[in-house]
């Protein structure tokens, strides 16, 4: 699961839970954990050349200057890398007596700017790093660095938040992208290695769309309510979208409890409903898991993205510690090997081309409400006799004269 774990260091109580976790998964997976400590010692050296405008006349000569720009890069450069040095060699110390592998690794320059080449360069599997440094004060939700590390970087990173990351249950955020999956893969193997529980929940928003045909009909004149079909389309998202929404994420859910059965682990598995980010923190708040696994980019992602929106909010507000998982996994490679999984159902050419007459933003869960009719009636082959069964049985008619579909 990793090989090669980086932790940032900065001597701060977050920094040390970061460094114990990463000792202690670097000792349960055999794998080697760099310390790095970045310090901008150049910074300093340019910001006291730019103070000197405003110094007395008397210390104006170049001569004086100079002295004192010496002075200031001796004390500054070489105390800053003093000090990184002291934290390295904490840091080694407490490797020696866990037993683990580490390496030390100093760097100069703006702190997310190397901690994030450092990644980069050191391909490293994972990043642990403390939610907040040595600029804690009273109202801090993130530190500034960790911050724009978790959002630039590429790879998983674990930002820790208290010293109890790996020592209890795991919630696990599903919404059937890879990253999700991948979430979940990651707190199968820490499962395993510290005999926590896990509780996989998905979160969908059936309200979303109320408010937003309440936006829409304060704008649209009565006569492009009609030709926006107005009511109609109201009504096919309260009989047919918020229920198929339900079944959707209930299936996310299935797929998650699938893959961990395979791998010999059973979840919890709990449906919300709400604004995802938002239930997702109630729910942190009533069952106080010691970290939260969410997929650092969700469903919809798109390149252009740094990170997801729920994953955002809930690395900055949830009270436990939050693993963003960054790399992707497919479940069909895992679910195929379960002899339980679902057979494949086969579609006819004729009930593919009827298919897609559904509007676009209603295909996936109608393919998936006539699939699950046919797995639940033994029927392997979908024909259009079995589309005109599924659809009969499953929607009332108005939603059938919404979605096109003639009646009996």
């Amino acid at each position: 699961m990793f090989q090669k774990i980086l932790t940032a260091l900065d001597n701060s109580t977050y920094s040390d839970y970061g460094m114990e976790d990463a000792i202690a998964l670097a000792d349960t997976f055999k794998a080697t954990v760099t310390g790095c400590h970045a310090y901008a010692a150049r910074l300093h050296e340019t910001r006291f050349m730019d103070m000197e405008a405003g110094l007395p006349e008397r210390y104006q000569s170049e001569a004086i200057l100079k002295r004192q720009r010496d002075i200031h890069e001796s004390l500054i450069s070489k105390g800053l890398g003093i000090i990184s040095d002291s934290y390295m060699d904490r840091f080694e110390k407490r490797c020696e007596e866990a037993k683990v592998p580490c390496i030390r690794k100093n760097r100069e320059g703006k702190n997310f700017v190397e901690i994030l080449k450092e990644i980069e360069e050191g391909n490293y599997d994972l990043t642990i790093m403390g939610n907040l440094g040595m600029g804690v004060v009273e109202n801090s939700i993130i530190g500034s660095v960790c911050e724009k590390v978790a959002r630039k970087t590429k790879k998983d990173i674990l930002i820790v938040k208290d010293n109890a990351a790996l020592k209890g249950n795991i919630l696990v955020a599903i919404d059937g992208s890879v990253y999700s999956y991948w979430g979940l893969m990651i707190a199968i193997a820490l499962k395993k290695a510290f005999n926590c529980e896990i509780e996989a929940v998905a979160a969908f928003d059936p309200y979303f769309h109320q408010v937003a045909f309440k936006n829409i009909a304060d704008a649209l004149s009565e006569e492009a309510a009609k030709v926006f079909r107005f009511k109609e389309q109201e009504k096919l998202h309260d009989e047919i979208i918020d229920k198929g929404m339900a079944k959707l994420y209930e299936a996310y859910l299935d797929t998650a409890a699938k893959i961990a059965k395979v791998r010999g682990v059973d979840i919890k598995t709990t449906l919300l409903a709400g604004k995802a980010y938002n239930e997702i923190l109630k729910h942190i708040h009533i069952t106080k898991p010691t970290l939260l696994v969410i997929g650092k980019f969700g469903i919809h992602h798109v390149a252009e993205s740094d990170m997801g929106s729920n994953a955002e909010n809930l690395l900055r507000l949830a009270p436990c510690s939050v693993f963003l998982g960054a790399r992707g996994f497919n479940p069909e490679e895992i679910i195929k090997t379960d002899t339980s999984a679902l057979p494949q159902i086969e579609w006819t050419q004729a009930a593919l081309k009827r298919l897609e007459k559904v509007p676009p933003f209603a295909k996936g869960m109608a393919k998936k409400a006539i699939e699950d009719y046919a797995r639940e009636n033994n029927r392997a082959k979908i024909t259009e006799e079995v589309m005109d069964e599924a659809t009969n049985k499953l929607l009332p008619p108005s939603a059938k004269k919404a979605m096109g579909i003639p009646p009996d």
